[in-house]
């Protein structure tokens, strides 16, 4: 089958208009919860077709709640949206010979089992890849394969073990995790971009390969400059607050009504706010004068601030602030900063579905000017798109799925 008949085949079974980047390319959705799900609703969005295989009960997310939507965890759609679901047993043969036809009939692979978890039923890497040499196959586990393989996968012990918690709180404080599983998603989007640098890859050689990620390793990462100070510098960050390390203002501070986050990153910044709190002369004060002198000497520097922020609600300050180019913004609610976007014009909100199931989701992060993302599937009930998982699967038997058989059957 080429290409373009693959792909009608694909639009004519499942629905979707074929206009994304990805339109054509068939995910194999072994995961759940959160890390894995969120990589695949991305590559969904780009426009591949997602199969989420599931166990009979369920997603695990599908359980998390409050809050909900209609009675549905809001943390499950979150992540699951143009995704179509099937619900199989692996340890039934039948079941489980449907998931092999699935991952022979895919591109790309992407699951978060425990290490070898998949191994007991050979669709674990080593055995899938020996009669699909061409799968790109996406493992996401916490802490590895090795040492760590026996640690949980949780997000918030990535946010422990990282050192992340040590880095959010007050100095004198307890640690804090974050307000959302970062690690989780920052995963998620790592796995997104290593699948689609190794399916990249596959057309020129041919092959697929294993792309392992893990949580500690994510976050090491997205500690950027905080990991590299210990690592490239040798000096350990700690908390600091709501303070930036290496810049100042750079936190929060109280206006007459409430807090205003000001974020000055260099010196002609820092001398248009003194120029609007109206002390222009801090800018020339040998106290203030660089990034250096402005680090070295905060206390009085913020004591000065906070004098002159306490003239005028957080509010006023924004406009006065940003009409002169001075990084600053309130502190918004999540329900605030949603709108706040939707009156930038970034239409935060996307409804995904029709007819009757209509489900608001968050737009995907990247626009397209010729392959535009679409929303045509809300996120899907438990085994509710089977009837279409096994018409497609009836269409055409790929070589793979015999190869497959044939290897299981020796073996």
């Amino acid at each position: 089958m080429d290409q373009s008949t693959h792909t009608d085949l694909l639009q004519e079974i499942f629905g979707r208009p074929g206009t994304g980047p990805l339109a054509g390319v068939v995910v194999a959705d072994l995961s759940r919860v959160l890390a894995g799900p969120y990589c695949t609703m991305l590559l969904a969005d780009m426009g591949a077709t997602v199969i989420k295989v599931e166990s009979t009960a369920g997603d695990d997310a599908r359980a998390w709640v409050p809050p909900q939507r209609d009675g549905e965890s809001t943390f499950f759609l979150s992540v699951n949206r143009n995704k179509y679901s099937i619900a199989l047993d692996f340890d039934d043969p039948g079941d489980l010979g449907l998931v092999e036809q699935i991952v022979a009939r895919a591109d790309i692979l992407v699951e978060n089992f425990k290490p070898g978890g998949l191994a007991r039923w050979g669709l674990d890497y080593e055995s899938v890849s020996a009669w699909r040499p061409d799968l790109v196959y996406a493992s996401i586990t916490g802490f590895g394969t090795d040492g760590g393989a026996q640690l949980p996968g949780y997000d918030l012990l990535a946010q422990a073990l990282s050192g992340m918690m040590s880095l959010t709180g007050s100095q004198h404080g307890e640690p804090y995790r974050a307000g959302v599983a970062l690690f989780d998603v920052i995963t998620g989007l790592h796995a997104a971009v290593g699948v689609l640098g190794a399916h990249h890859e596959r057309r020129a050689s041919g092959l697929g390969q294993h792309v392992e990620l893990n949580l500690l390793s994510s976050a090491l990462s997205g500690l950027v400059n905080q990991t590299a100070a210990f690592v490239a510098g040798g000096t350990v960050p700690t908390r600091m607050g709501n303070e930036h390390p290496s810049l100042y203002p750079y936190e929060p501070f109280p206006a007459r009504n409430k807090e205003l986050v000001i974020a000055v990153g260099n010196n002609a910044q820092f001398a248009r706010l003194c120029t609007c709190l109206g002390a222009p002369e801090l800018a020339a004060d040998e106290r203030f004068a660089t990034v250096a002198a402005r680090n070295a000497n905060r206390a009085q520097l913020r004591e000065l601030m906070v004098e002159r922020l306490a003239a005028r609600d957080a509010e006023d300050w924004f406009e006065r602030l940003m009409a002169v180019k001075v990084p600053c913004a309130p502190i918004l609610g999540v329900d605030e900063g949603v709108r706040f976007a939707a009156d930038l014009g970034l239409e935060p909100v996307a409804v995904a579905g029709t007819g009757e199931r209509r489900i608001p989701t968050v737009r995907h992060p990247a626009s397209f000017s010729r392959t535009p993302v679409d929303y045509g599937q809300a996120p899907p009930a438990l085994d509710g798109d089977r009837e279409r998982v096994l018409a497609w699967l009836a269409a055409g038997r790929p070589v793979g799925a015999v190869a497959g058989a044939a290897v299981r059957e020796a073996s």
